[in-house]
Formats: C-alpha cells, sequence, structure tokens
C-alpha cells in the first residue's frame, strides 16, 4: 500500500554531488524485527556508468590539491560525522542488527578515525631517492593517484570498513565509486548528505547502492575503472579476479578467515577467556577477525571449556537497542539458516554442542519474536577435517578441541586455506615468537584481540586475500609509482 511505502526510508544514488533517484528498488530488512524498514536503489550499468563519469570529470581539479588542501576536507568529514556519532549508530544497529553498545563504542568511532588517519598520514609520505656517481645519474621515484577507485564493502561492519576504503582512496587524489552492501547502505547515505558541508568536490565520492551481481558486476568491469578494493567472501572476490582480469586492473581483496586461538597450558585464563568470548562473538560473530578455531592444551582443556561456557551462557541476546545486550540479530534470514545448518552438521558428525544453538532457549522480547536472533554457541568434539573447522561460518560459533604440543597445534592452524588472523595465548615469551614466526596468518595478536595500530599492514595470506592496507600500504596501492632517471 501507498500509506505502508510512505513510512519507509528510501533512499538515492549520490553522483556527482547530488541525490539522484532510482529507477527500481530493492527492500532492505530490519534484523532484529524481520520487517521491511528501507527501500535500497536496484543500480546497474547506467547507474554506475553515469558515477563513473562523475568521477572521472572530478579527478584533474582533485588530483592536483595539495596533500594539505584534501585533509583538511577529511577532517572536516570526519568532525561533522562525529558530531552525529548518535544518529549515525542508531541507524547502523537498526540496519546491521549490532548491539547499539558495539555501533557507538566501535564503528562509528572507528569510521571518524579512519578519516582522520588518513588525513594525517597523507602529509607524512616520502618518496625515494638513490645516486649513481659513476653514471652522473640520479633517479629518484614519483608517486601519483591511479584514477577512479572502485569501492566495494561488505554487511558486517558498514560504515567502518566503507570509509576505511573512501579515507586513503581521496586522501591520495584518486575519486570514487562505492558500492555498499545492499543490505547495509543507510550509514553510506547518511555519509553522502555530509560532503556538501565538509567543502568536498562534487563528483569525488560517488556512492552507487545495489546488489553485487549488478551494480558490483558493472563496476568492476567498468574499463574506466583501474583499481578495485574489495572487502567480503572468497568466493565473490573470485568472480572480481576474473572480471577485472581482461582490464589489468590493481586489485585489493580482504577476504574471509578461519582464526585460530592456540591456548597454551601457561596463558593468563583470566584474561584469556574474557578476550576469548569478544573474539568469537563479538558483532554477532560476524567480523573476519573472529575466532572460530579455539585449540587448547589438555593440561587446562577441562577447565577452560568449564569456565568458558560458563561466560557464554551469560552473554544477553536479544533487542540491539538495549545497552545491557551483547549480542544482537544476525544480518538476514538466510545467513542465520546457514549459521545454523552449521551446527546441525555438526551434531550430525558426532560433535558436542556445549551450549547455545539447539540446546539452551532463547527468550525474546516482544518486538522481536520475527528477528534473526541466536544464542552464541560452543562446539566440542569436532573433527580438524569437519566443515565447522573448514568453512568460515561467520556467525556466533566457536569450535572448542584439545592439543598436545607445540609442533601439532601450528600443523593445525595451518591447515586451513585461510590465513588472516591468529591468537596465541602464552606467558612464555620464546615460545610466542616461535609460535607466532610459523602461523601462516597475515595478522597474529598474542594475549589479546583486535588492538589494531592502523600504521601497519592489515590482510591475510592464502585465500584470505590478495594485498595490505594501511599507512603505507594504502599509499602504494592508491598511487602508481614512476622512476624517473636524469642524467647530469
Amino acid at each position: 500500500t501507498m500509506a505502508h511505502s510512505k513510512a519507509l526510508l528510501v533512499l538515492e544514488n549520490f553522483i556527482a554531488g547530488k541525490f539522484v533517484p532510482c529507477s527500481s528498488y530493492i527492500d532492505s530488512y530490519n534484523p532484529s524485527t524481520g520487517d521491511v524498514y528501507c527501500r535500497v536503489p536496484d543500480s546497474g550499468k547506467e547507474e554506475v556508468e553515469a558515477a563513473v563519469r562523475a568521477a572521472k570529470d572530478a579527478f584533474p581539479i582533485w588530483s592536483s590539491k595539495s596533500p594539505f588542501e584534501r585533509s583538511q576536507i577529511l577532517n572536516k568529514l570526519a568532525d561533522l560525522i562525529e558530531h552525529d556519532l548518535e544518529a549515525f549508530a542508531q541507524a547502523e544497529s537498526k540496519d546491521q542488527g549490532k548491539t547499539i553498545t558495539f555501533a557507538r563504542t566501535v564503528d562509528i568511532p572507528r569510521a571518524v578515525y579512519n578519516f582522520r588517519f588518513f588525513a594525517s598520514s597523507i602529509l607524512h609520505h616520502t618518496t625515494e631517492c638513490t645516486e649513481m656517481a659513476s653514471m652522473s645519474c640520479v633517479h629518484y621515484t614519483s608517486r601519483a593517484p591511479v584514477g577512479v577507485a572502485g569501492l566495494i564493502s561488505p554487511w558486517n561492519l558498514p560504515l567502518y570498513l566503507l570509509t576505511w576504503k573512501i579515507a586513503p582512496a581521496i586522501a591520495c587524489g584518486n575519486t570514487v565509486v562505492a558500492k555498499p552492501s545492499e543490505m547495509t547502505s543507510v550509514t553510506a547515505w547518511m555519509m553522502c548528505r555530509l560532503l556538501e558541508k565538509a567543502g568536498m568536490p562534487h563528483g569525488v565520492v560517488n556512492v552507487v547502492f545495489g546488489t553485487g551481481p549488478k551494480a558490483g558486476e558493472a563496476l568492476v568491469c567498468h574499463p574506466d575503472v583501474p583499481l578495485i578494493s574489495f572487502t567480503g567472501s572468497t568466493l565473490t572476490a573470485q568472480r572480481i579476479t576474473e572480471k577485472s582480469a581482461p582490464h589489468c586492473k590493481k586489485l585489493s581483496l580482504e577476504l574471509g578467515g578461519k582464526n585460530p586461538a592456540i591456548i597454551f597450558d601457561d596463558a593468563d585464563l583470566n584474561q584469556c577467556i574474557p578476550t576469548t568470548l569478544r573474539s568469537s562473538f563479538a558483532n554477532q560473530g560476524e567480523i573476519c577477525l573472529c575466532t572460530s578455531r579455539i585449540f587448547v592444551q589438555r593440561g587446562i582443556y577441562s577447565e577452560f571449556v568449564k569456565r568458558f561456557v560458563a561466560e557464554t551462557k551469560k552473554w544477553k541476546v536479544g533487542n540491539p537497542s538495549d545497552p545491557a545486550v551483547d549480542v544482537g540479530a544476525l544480518i538476514s534470514k538466510e545467513h542465520l539458516e546457514k549459521v545454523r545448518s552449521y551446527v546441525k552438521k555438526a551434531q550430525a558428525e558426532g560433535a558436542k554442542i556445549l551450549c547455545g544453538e539447539g540446546v539452551d532457549s532463547l527468550a525474546l522480547p516482544a518486538g522481536n519474536q520475527k528477528g534473526y536472533f541466536m544464542l552464541p554457541t560452543v562446539i566440542a568434539e569436532v573433527k580438524d577435517d569437519s566443515c565447522c573447522m573448514q568453512e568460515e561460518i561467520f556467525g556466533p560459533v566457536t569450535c572448542v578441541v584439545a592439543f598436545d604440543t607445540e609442533e601439532e597445534v601450528i600443523d593445525r592452524a595451518n591447515g586451513v586455506k585461510y590465513g588472516l588472523a591468529a591468537t596465541v595465548w602464552s606467558s612464555n615469551v620464546g615460545r610466542v615468537h616461535r609460535v607466532a614466526r610459523r602461523l601462516q596468518s597475515g595478522l597474529v595478536w598474542t594475549n589479546c584481540w583486535l588492538v589494531r595500530d592502523l600504521n601497519l599492514p592489515f590482510g591475510g595470506m592464502k585465500a584470505s586475500g590478495i594485498g595490505r592496507e594501511g599507512a603505507k600500504d594504502s599509499y602504494e596501492f592508491f598511487t602508481e609509482v614512476k622512476t624517473i632517471t636524469i642524467k647530469h
């Protein structure tokens, strides 16, 4: 009915500094109620074409600005988002299903910091120079922005991961066409409303909303987009790689993980248990860096499991806008079914579900009965070759298994196709360094989790991706280097 559609939030594409309506739309659901609450443009070739043209037109002016001028605009945008932090946090929580607490303390502050960080780092890069006296030559390098950057971001940390791409891309002088996930587009649209006020020239940041197969593919296949930065699934990345190959595009791919926590018997369990709970279940387990395989040395296995399960049961699942809630809703009905199916498979294989899905009952508030909720779930006695130990589940599910020796656990931890992050718990410094060196993982945290310095490289090995992003790495990715030789 008309009355029904009037109440819904309707998003529009942001192209060349203006909001542009689309000819067709898709429904976006509020995961905590199961109701449609927003309509998102179902963009395709035409919309992407218009956005790429706008970005191309804006490139000469934007790329010729000094790093300092770009830096000021990025800082102003950061201030504007921070000023509206509460509105952004509420929108992110409602759109994604995450708790208001997580959106307030992690997502939106980090989005603000992404702009501030690259606004600062862009002022401090230097290029190289070498002299070849015997040949009377000097060599130096020069870096220039690449052009139009295609940025595709996922639904788990919507504004956080979108700004992690937009900030370095535009700081380096590129213009962008971004496509957020169609399931979580609201905060990107809210950000677009602030660009004019931040002093962003028209066409520097364009946002096209829609699905991967339509809008994403049109962007990846566009001949005038030389560079694609993507965060999402390994499967989609394979498609992006194939589609962009004929155009020789620069790719940065941040993909999934099947991240191990390795807990030695000299670990401080008072720190390890609360941190491993967070690393397993934060953001409903929907973070590529979440722990989903916990290897515990046999001497402390039973104590660890007992304490870990007891603490897991204390995590409160429910309405994301309730500040007392620890676990919000999963992103979609389909995703919830997928995550549940892994728990069923584990059971069928003879594993033990220690708590959570199918074992404990979930009581939800009246308004959230149709939402996509699931209890944090701990699985034990699961074999290493089980799909639950090999595939990324991306939900509040973690598997706990015992190990005996350092040598054995390194082999088992490395025995998956992924290599994004790992955590090691031990008070033996020598062991920590030995194990960290041998893990096939782009990031290794010891006695902590998710402590990030944005200066340092972020990314994965194996099926977890290609390339790294961070102060230096993002600068290298979002610019082209040229070597210049002068004979004197």
